[in-house]
């Protein structure tokens, strides 16, 4: 599964400044992992952003943003964006900015043993 390259470059550059990040293809799309934790990321042409699940209800509420359901289960905490919830970069630094705020806070998952 392909992921959108100019969604990528547009993350890149956002998050350009910042140190450790890495990124890691995975769930056939692409990772964006600050300080070790998955902060956001794309899969096909949507964002896919790690909130604070206290803000998710409201953050569903906004345009273009809907529940994860990766797994066919709403996952609390990750949200996707499509084109129109990040249309202008005002509204593209907003979600990405959540991330980075409960990034801070956020747990580091636990890593598989070999």
């Amino acid at each position: 599964m392909a992921y959108n390259e100019n969604l990528a470059d547009r993350i890149r550059e956002r998050l350009s400044e910042l140190p450790n990040i890495e990124e890691k293809e995975m769930m056939g799309g692409l990772t964006f992992m600050y300080n070790g934790k998955m902060c956001v990321g794309i899969i096909q042409d949507e964002l896919m952003c790690r909130i604070d699940p206290s803000i998710q209800d409201t953050a569903l509420e906004k345009t273009g943003c809907r529940a994860m359901d990766f797994t066919k289960r709403p996952m609390k905490g990750y949200v996707m964006i499509d084109d129109t919830g990040m249309e202008s970069n005002q509204a593209f630094n907003y979600w990405i900015d959540l991330a980075l705020d409960f990034n801070n806070r956020a747990k580091a998952s636990q890593k598989s043993k070999p």
